[in-house]
């Protein structure tokens, strides 16, 4: 498993190219209008304060079984909200 410090990295890259993706089509394609962008940006960054959040209370720290099943789910969690945060914005 990668270390809670890689685990953040990710979260804070994932967050950071979902709003340079809102801006690049707000700025060059225009298919974002302000109300959107202002959305899309506010979704991102509250998901990922709470992914921080999650990241730094890990459930059951007395057994690694159970830290490394919270981790994964942590990990699978922040993919698919992300994954369905680039598909809304990228449409």
């Amino acid at each position: 498993m990668a270390s809670i410090r890689q685990l953040k990295k990710d979260i804070n890259f994932l967050a950071s190219e979902l709003v340079s993706l809102a801006y690049y089509n707000k700025m060059i394609h225009g298919k974002i209008t302000d109300e959107e962008l202002d959305t899309y940006i506010a979704n991102a960054l509250e998901y990922r304060s709470n992914l921080i959040a999650r990241a730094n209370t890990p459930d059951g720290k007395d057994n690694p079984k159970l830290v490394k099943k919270y981790y994964q789910e942590l990990r699978k969690d922040m993919l698919g909200k992300f994954e369905k945060l680039f598909t809304e914005v990228s449409k």
